[in-house]
C-alpha cells in the first residue's frame, strides 16, 4: 500500500509539472499570419497605404525644403537692378534660382510699367500656383490618416464575426485555437490601421507647417518687392 501510494503521488506531481501552463512567445509575423486571410489582407492594404504615406512625405519634404531655399542677399539685388532700370538683369537673376519666390518676382518684374494693382494681382495669382504645387499629394496623407483607422476597424469587426461564428457553430464545444484566430484578426488590424493613421498624421501636418513657412516667405519677399515698386522715384 505505501508503495503503491508513493506510485500515485509520483503520478499526480508528473502530471502536475507537465500540465504548467508553457510560456510562448508570439513575432509580429505569427501574429499577422494567425488572424486568417481576412486579416491578412487587411494588412497588406494598410502596408501599402504606409508605404504611400512615406514616399509622399519624403517626396514633398524633400521638394519644399528645396523651395525653402532662399538667398539672403537675393532681395537687395532685385532692387539694385530694378533702381537701376536693368530689367533683363533681375529677371535673369529669377530664373537662375528657380525658386517659388524667385518665380513670384519674377512674375511681377515681368509686369514692371503697369500699374500696381496689375502687378500685385499677376504675383497673386503666381502664388497661388506656387502654393497648389508645393501642397501636391499632400492630401493624399490626410485621407490616409483619416481612412487606415477605419480599416484597421473593419478588420476588428470581421474578426469578431468570426469568433462568433465559429462559437455558434461549435455544439457546445468552443476550440479555442480556433476562436483566438477571429481575435488574432481583429487586434492586429486594429493595431496595424492606428499605426498607420498616426504616421499618416503626424507626417501630414508636419508637412502644413513646412508649407507654411514657405508660404509666409513668399508673401513676405513679395510685399517687399511691391514696397520697393511703390517707393517715390
Amino acid at each position: 500500500m505505501l508503495l503503491k501510494l508513493l506510485q500515485t503521488q509520483t503520478d499526480a506531481a508528473q502530471a502536475a509539472a507537465n500540465s504548467e501552463p508553457v510560456e510562448k512567445s508570439l513575432s509580429i509575423i505569427e501574429l499577422i499570419t494567425s488572424g486568417g486571410l481576412a486579416g491578412q489582407l487587411i494588412i497588406a492594404v494598410l502596408f501599402v497605404l504606409l508605404i504611400i504615406a512615406c514616399y509622399i512625405y519624403f517626396e514633398r519634404l524633400f521638394a519644399i525644403k528645396a523651395a525653402s531655399k532662399v538667398d539672403a542677399n537675393f532681395m537687395n539685388q532685385i532692387k539694385d537692378h530694378v533702381s537701376n532700370g536693368k530689367i533683363e538683369a533681375a529677371q535673369l537673376l529669377c530664373a537662375q534660382l528657380n525658386t517659388p519666390v524667385s518665380r513670384l518676382i519674377g512674375k511681377g518684374i515681368s509686369r514692371i510699367g503697369k500699374p500696381l494693382a496689375d502687378i500685385n494681382t499677376a504675383i497673386e495669382n503666381a502664388g497661388r500656383l506656387e502654393i497648389y504645387g508645393l501642397e501636391k499629394n499632400v492630401s493624399i496623407l490626410a485621407t490616409i490618416s483619416g481612412a487606415a483607422p477605419m480599416i484597421g476597424f473593419l478588420g476588428t469587426v470581421v474578426g469578431m464575426i468570426l469568433a462568433i461564428f465559429e462559437l455558434a457553430n461549435s455544439g457546445g464545444t468552443i476550440q479555442m485555437d480556433v476562436l483566438a484566430g477571429g481575435l488574432y484578426t481583429a487586434m492586429t488590424t486594429t493595431v496595424a490601421g492606428l499605426i498607420v493613421g498616426i504616421v499618416a498624421y503626424i507626417a501630414y501636418n508636419h508637412l502644413v507647417v513646412r508649407t507654411d513657412k514657405v508660404v509666409y516667405q513668399m508673401e513676405a519677399n513679395s510685399l517687399e518687392f511691391l514696397d520697393h515698386l511703390n517707393e517715390p522715384t
